[in-house]
């Protein structure tokens, strides 16, 4: 907060290396979900399990630091943009705007996370009781919890391009002018114009931050051969 009265200039540049990031970790789940093999049938997934060199234990840990990771990127992004939207505003609204957003992130945000991480356990635990009823529920959730977390990862990832190429998209001039120009051709299309018009702008983002995403990943593949060329030199 110290720095927005200090170094407000610094907020675009780290809301595109945040918009980066996003993009980044998409495209990142995208390729590792396209690279990763599927069992033909449960006799195949079970042998896959068992002759798997995976320390699971490890794998968990990765997933998780993945997570948190993410998450730090998107509450530090609406932090920055926040300070942003208030950059004017006195000490006392900053710190006012920013503890409920944090208390609404915490609650809302990591609540519903949590709830999510634990649905199958609420559902092995219904399939447990004695009522009928509630075992119903319990194989209920159980199937559906595989489901909803397959949802939400489509639509997290989808997110990560639309936050972030929108990030970029506003950041960058000609990007931006290309968004309005774009918009305002389509608008005068007969009979769908308003509605292409209002979908324009976020194919636009979700394509800007797949784009930025395949960039950022091909320079850190980049890197990542030449580093070891250059430490040894």
């Amino acid at each position: 907060m110290v720095s927005s009265f200090k170094a407000g200039w610094l907020i675009n540049p780290l809301l595109v290396l945040g918009g980066l990031f996003l993009c980044y970790e998409g495209v990142e789940k995208i390729i590792h979900t396209l690279h990763t093999p599927k069992a033909k049938d449960a006799e195949q997934a079970r042998e896959q399990l068992i002759h798997t060199e995976m320390d699971l234990h490890q794998f968990e840990n990765e997933k998780v630091k993945g997570a948190i990771r993410t998450d730090f990127i998107l509450s530090a992004e609406i932090i920055v943009i926040t300070l942003g939207t208030v950059a004017a505003a006195s000490m006392l609204t900053k710190v006012t705007v920013l503890s409920l957003i944090a208390v609404v992130m915490t609650i809302g945000v990591y609540g519903f996370v949590a709830l999510i991480v634990k649905l199958d356990d609420i559902g092995l635990h219904l399939t447990e009781q004695q009522s009928d009823f509630k075992q119903k529920i319990g194989r209920g959730l159980l199937a559906f919890a595989p489901i909803l977390m397959k949802i939400l990862s489509i639509v997290g990832t989808a997110a990560m391009f639309l936050v972030g190429g929108g990030i970029i998209n506003h950041a960058i001039p000609f990007i931006h002018h290309f968004t309005e120009d774009s918009v305002a051709y389509v608008q005068d299309i007969p009979s769908i114009g308003n509605i292409v018009g209002a979908v324009t702008p976020t194919l636009i983002n979700f394509a800007v931050g797949i784009l930025a995403g395949l960039l950022v990943m091909l320079v850190i593949s980049l890197i990542k051969k030449i580093w070891p060329k250059s430490s040894k030199a």
